[in-house]
């Protein structure tokens, strides 16, 4: 299944490579994305590590398509994902791409916006908008060049093309875009998952979309702040949605139990690093302790959560 999937990514690269050499219209294969409400499509990433057969799909991506216009939500983790996705989207409707939103910087969820926008800023009014939040282009700028290293050292000639482009319009608190009979409300959140997450609700179909500030099987990464993350989760858990799109994991009618899943991992963890710390334990023995319990909730618990508490046990080393 892995080989298969690498050759499709580099079929796709090699496509998208050779119609940008001679000017051909070769299309990748589109990926598979399922209805979940009127409107609204997603494709379900894979649940795999950045360092063990990463492919650039392992993200929740998708659209949101109005009467007038289509909302593109995260674009994938390289330009063929994007491409792929944007073919998806020509099966499904002509309608014109008037935004793409993304959720937050990681790569998995952006490198696929060089499918859609073109990084020439003379282009920008020919184009779909780009839009994120007001922290976003700041954290793209300060790691793109280690995000294109290693999306090369992972994909190879699979990377073609792909490349960082920064939203040009950017949410500091909240935004309303509207796409023809239906509007998607943009919000913008404190330091949580990251210091630039931002959720999207389709008020038409009560769907939202919450990037990763909500993980649903696979284990929550940090780059952010964890107790700024409970706080988000208190919030996320008074909207009323009548489904929850999750940045990663099946989407789901029960946004609350799985909030109160994540809430669960994220407390323990840091009431383990906590005690740790009190007790002396260094950096790497909890790394092997902190948030054990867990260990049978999450996919790819060892990795994820290693990451986490090298991130965690310095920030709380001195609190």
């Amino acid at each position: 299944m892995r080989l298969l999937r690498l050759a499709w990514l580099l079929a796709a690269a090699a496509a998208a490579q050779a119609g940008a050499q001679v000017g051909a219209q070769i299309s990748p294969p589109p990926l598979k994305v399922e209805q979940v409400a009127p409107g609204v499509y997603v494709h379900i990433g894979q649940h795999k590590d950045f360092e063990d057969g990463y492919d650039g799909d392992i993200a929740n991506i998708g659209f949101v398509v109005g009467s007038e216009a289509v909302a593109v939500i995260d674009t994938g983790g390289s330009y063929a994902v994007g491409m792929a996705l944007k073919e998806a989207l020509r099966k499904i409707t002509r309608l014109p791409i008037r935004y793409v939103i993304n959720t937050h910087g990681h790569p998995d969820h952006v490198f696929g916006n060089a499918a859609f926008i073109d990084a020439d800023p003379a282009r920008a009014g020919a184009q779909p908008r780009l839009i994120g939040h007001a922290m976003l282009p700041q954290a793209m700028a300060s790691r793109s060049s280690t995000y294109l290293r290693n999306l090369k050292q992972q994909l190879g000639s699979a990377a073609a093309n792909s490349t960082l482009i920064a939203p040009r319009e950017t949410v500091r608190h909240r935004l309303t875009l509207d796409l023809g009979d239906r509007k998607l409300e943009l919000t913008a959140w404190p330091k949580a998952h990251t210091n630039h997450d931002l959720t999207v609700f389709d008020a038409t179909t009560g769907t939202l979309w919450t990037g990763d500030l909500l993980f649903i099987e696979r284990t929550p990464s940090l780059d952010g702040d964890v107790e700024g993350w409970l706080s988000a989760m208190d919030a996320l858990t008074n909207l009323k949605a009548a489904r929850t799109i999750p940045g990663h994991g099946p989407v789901t009618r029960d946004k609350d139990q799985a909030l109160a899943r994540q809430r669960a991992y994220l407390a323990t963890l840091l009431q383990d690093v906590r005690a740790s710390i009190r007790t002396g334990a260094d950096m790497t023995a909890t790394m092997a302790t902190a948030a054990a319990s867990e260990r049978p909730r999450w996919q790819l618990f060892d990795i994820v959560n290693r990451r986490n508490v090298n991130l965690l046990y310095p920030a709380l080393e001195w609190e």
